[in-house]
């Protein structure tokens, strides 16, 4: 049976990376998206914000001028193309995260190398040769 040849379009890729990313990634990328889009919205956040604050328990009801103002913008700047600004953002910063990882691991191995010449714990560890499990001398019998 030979394969049917119907013409099917070709959709796409919506996003310009063509690397699929790990779950971690993606969390990553998405909180740079996230962060873009609440950066150009700050005004619009930081109202919201204050409203909030001098109205507890009526916020709801109170601020409904603001909370809709806020979610237009967030809406207005929350597209395709931020999220592929945001993904070539963090391709871009790959070399600066692997700096700063390689610079914490360094600074973490000179602190254990300091800890252990402080507490002296590469020192010859004391024998249990003639102890019992409790560190206490057992007395031989001749």
């Amino acid at each position: 049976m030979a394969p049917s040849q119907t013409a099917q379009p070709i959709v796409p890729n919506p996003s310009r990376s063509p690397l699929p990313l790990s779950a971690s990634q993606e969390a990553q990328v998405r909180e740079l998206y996230y962060k873009r889009v609440r950066t150009k919205c700050a005004d619009e956040v930081r109202d919201f914000a204050s409203c909030c604050q001098s109205q507890p328990f009526t916020a709801t009801f109170m601020c409904r001028k603001q909370q809709k103002l806020m979610n237009n913008c967030m809406m207005q700047y929350a597209t395709q193309a931020e999220q592929d600004a945001a993904r070539e953002e963090w391709f871009a910063t790959i070399d600066k995260r692997k700096e700063e990882r390689e610079a914490k691991e360094a600074k973490r191995k000179e602190d254990e190398k300091f800890w252990r010449q402080w507490w002296d714990k590469d020192a010859r560890v004391p024998s249990t040769e003639g102890r019992d499990t409790k560190g206490r001398h057992i007395e031989q019998k001749k």
